[in-house]
């Protein structure tokens, strides 16, 4: 199957077809237009292949998700979040010298510049966490300019991943009126996230052990997704030649959607709304089962899985360890709990493959850890920033990278002809006036 026939206005066309390493298939229709004078429409992209991409591999059908081919499994039960970075940004797994350099660097580089804290004075204290780390990572290109140079990308990259965690961190401290505290050149990036997160500077911090893995499972799950709502930003300002920077706080922006990082979040408050209606689990169950009633459960199904969430299985076996080792005493939990036994055994989820997702389970490790609700987000950018540099890094060396320009199908008005002012004016002084009684 070298290439795909369409049929329109009684001529035929011929378009290449391109084959993946996995078998997807796709028909080239780069020259539609070209050729034929017609455009592909597609609302949502949802059926359109923006790019062709080493870095990640996902059949939701068979619930499968691979990081530069390795599965998602053997990642998250093996490797720390600094070495997903390294495979997702470099394009293989680091030596050990590789990699204590590149851990050396981040931990280097953590330190943001002191004028950017005259930026967070300028927030109000109600700003969300989510927008002081979109304009933050904006403002970086104003300190960090560089050049294309691959040296100088490379240490952009390296700045964004270290600065990242210490202004996320700090997004928190200022959204809850404490005092900000400094990374440490001791701890690894997750302990020294918790650290700057959690520490007050009149008590001293002890990093659990339990939240340090946990954190770390979490940034490697979240790490990367194809070309999802923000992976796809992040591509198309870079395609501009817009600087990484730039590019990655319109990713942040993207992600802030509601559909799409604040899902897990909607899980949440969906568990506080059960809780404040005397915690009755069955009756919202047989709500979401009611066709005719709007209510729908969050954090169960997937969009792009239609079997099951691999990341979710493996973040429900660590919600089970954090909720056991923590010993958390918590309604909303405790409602959680219920919901998940009732996903996994009642026939209308099991036949529908409504089952927890990812967003169900992450939601819960972060509400046990102690993070907040409006710092949900924020993680998920976090750990997503290490897929977003790959997409970006990936599109500026291909050297047929073209500028991203959608078509439409234009359905307004057709030609019109201008009426001045003056005329509107006179045409309706001269329009009847009725009078409603």
């Amino acid at each position: 199957m070298d290439t795909a026939k369409l049929l329109l206005n009684g001529e035929e066309y011929e378009f290449p077809v391109v084959v993946g390493t996995e078998d997807e298939v796709a028909v080239d229709c780069t020259k539609l237009r070209g050729t034929t004078g017609a455009i592909s429409l597609d609302p949502g992209y949802g059926n359109t292949g923006s790019c062709a991409s080493t870095i990640t591999f996902i059949d939701g059908e068979k619930g499968i998700l691979r990081y530069r081919g390795y599965p998602i499994e053997q990642v998250a039960e093996q490797a720390s979040f600094e070495e997903v970075c390294y495979l997702l940004i470099y394009g293989h797994l680091p030596t050990q010298a590789e990699l204590d350099e590149f851990r050396a660097l981040v931990t280097h580089h953590s330190l943001i510049h002191e004028s950017l804290r005259h930026f967070f004075e300028g927030f109000p204290p109600n700003a969300h966490p989510m927008m002081v780390l979109s304009a933050m990572v904006a403002s970086l290109s104003a300190f960090y300019t560089g050049t294309a140079e691959e040296e100088d990308v490379n240490l952009n990259i390296i700045r964004l991943l270290a600065k990242a965690k210490t202004i996320a961190a700090l997004s928190y401290k200022k959204s809850v009126g404490q005092p900000f505290i400094y990374p440490r050149n001791d701890l690894s990036y997750t302990q020294d996230f918790l650290h700057m997160m959690f520490a007050v500077p009149t008590e001293p911090y002890e990093i659990s052990p339990v939240l340090d893995r946990a954190l770390n499972l979490l940034l490697v799950l979240h790490a990367d997704h194809e070309q999802n709502c923000s992976t796809s930003t992040v591509r198309m300002v870079g395609s501009s030649q817009a600087n990484l920077f730039s590019a990655i706080s319109a990713g942040i922006s993207a992600l802030w959607g509601p559909l799409h990082g604040g899902a897990n979040q909607k899980v949440i408050e969906m568990l506080r709304m059960i809780q404040a209606d005397g915690g009755d689990f069955g009756k919202y169950v047989n709500m979401a089962k009611d066709k005719d009633d709007p209510f729908r459960l969050m954090g169960f199904g997937h969009r792009v899985y239609k079997n099951f969430d691999p990341r979710a299985t493996i973040l429900k076996e660590a919600a089970d360890a954090v909720l056991e080792e923590l010993g958390t005493d918590d309604p909303q939990l405790e409602i959680a709990k219920n919901l998940e036994q009732v996903a996994l055994e009642d026939p209308f989820f099991v036949d529908r493959k409504l089952y927890p997702n990812v967003d169900f389970y992450s939601g819960i490790i972060y509400r046990a850890m102690g993070i907040p609700t409006n710092m949900f987000t924020v993680m998920f950018a976090l750990g997503r920033l290490p897929g977003w540099i790959s997409q970006w890094k990936e599109l500026t060396e291909d050297p047929h990278m073209r500028i991203s320009r959608p078509r439409q199908v234009y359905t307004g008005a057709k030609e019109r002809p201008f009426v001045p002012i003056e005329q509107r004016k006179e045409e309706a002084r001269e329009k009847p006036e009725f009078v409603t009684v």
